[in-house]
């Protein structure tokens, strides 16, 4: 599940990536997305700015890239360690959503300039990307093995609930994200709800169908 972000670097090279990553993060909230927030950070962190520019050569879209790998991965740890087999498909990528959002509570700020550095033309391919990893890193989890249509029916039903819901998380002041959780029951009942339409359209738009079956329930 690495990404190209992650992938075929050291552990030394990975070590040093993470600490700048996470004081990059620090700073973002008051240097935005930018080579400034990268420069502060990487100086926080012990390091020259040429050690930051060895390690992130594609600038903030690296930092941006190995963000998201680096919250997918630290996602998938802790869904392995809580034991989700254990619970119904729609629990686990309700479960996977909840994680991703908790462990990224203390980043949230930086989330939000993350997103308005996405936003930019230049930049929509890589936030597809990164979304796109996340939501198959959330199926990967859940035990998917879809490898028809549904594949990618999933996917995509899954990514507009993840959008939507961080982008509710980023505006909740509510206690423990109480509100954003609810929230996100709520899309996923929604999409849970459309294969109520009937007949075999069901099949190609609920993403939960397959693993309902195999799961013995709703």
């Amino acid at each position: 599940m690495e990404s190209e972000a992650v992938a075929g670097r050291g552990t030394e090279s990975q070590k040093t990536r993470e600490k700048i990553l996470l004081a990059t993060l620090a700073n973002v909230p008051f240097d935005g997305w930018t080579g400034k927030a990268l420069l502060t950070g990487a100086r926080d962190a012990g390091y020259e700015f040429s050690t930051a520019a060895l390690a992130f050569p594609g600038g903030m879209a690296e930092v941006a890239q190995y963000f998201s790998a680096f919250a997918d991965q630290r996602m998938l740890a802790q869904l392995e360690k809580r034991g989700i087999e254990r619970l119904r498909v729609r629990e686990r990528v309700a479960l996977a959503v909840r994680v991703r959002l908790q462990q990224n509570a203390k980043h949230k700020e930086a989330v939000r300039h993350l997103l308005s550095f996405l936003a930019l033309p230049q930049n929509a391919t890589l936030g597809l990307k990164c979304l796109y990893r996340t939501v198959d890193a959330m199926w990967y989890a859940a035990g998917d093995t879809a490898t028809d249509f549904n594949f990618y029916t999933k996917r995509a039903l899954l990514a507009g609930v993840y959008a939507s819901t961080v982008l509710y998380w980023l505006n909740d002041a509510s206690k423990g994200f109480e509100k954003t959780f609810a929230f996100l029951d709520r899309r996923i009942e929604d999409v849970m709800n459309m294969g109520k339409l009937g007949g075999r359209v069901k099949d190609l738009i609920d993403p939960f169908h397959l693993f309902r079956d195999r799961a013995g329930g709703r």
